[in-house]
């Protein structure tokens, strides 16, 4: 699990059969000070109705995005678990 900041949406015309009806949010893996950028930005599917500039927890559990999608073969890898309520550091608060 890590944390991210939704960047926006992504829409896609074409896409694989498990993702139909899906929202699939572009977000930043940040590290642990929640700002400072961990790698590229993601696609990931919404499972939290995040908004552009939520903090969120995202995850790569193959096995639950999989039980969530209903596909053995779905190409996904991200998905956004939970909304992070207090975007401060517990020493920032």
């Amino acid at each position: 699990m890590q944390l991210a900041h939704v960047l926006g949406t992504a829409i896609a015309t074409v896409k694989h059969a498990s993702l139909e009806g899906r929202r699939l949010l572009v977000v930043q893996p940040v590290m642990a000070d929640r700002t400072t950028a961990d790698g590229d930005p993601q696609l990931a599917i919404d499972t939290v109705a995040a908004a552009v500039g939520d903090l969120v927890v995202i995850t790569s559990d193959g096995a639950t995005l999989r039980g969530l999608l209903g596909s053995d073969t779905t190409p996904a890898r991200w998905s956004a678990i939970a909304l992070v309520d207090s975007p401060a550091l517990p020493s920032q608060m």
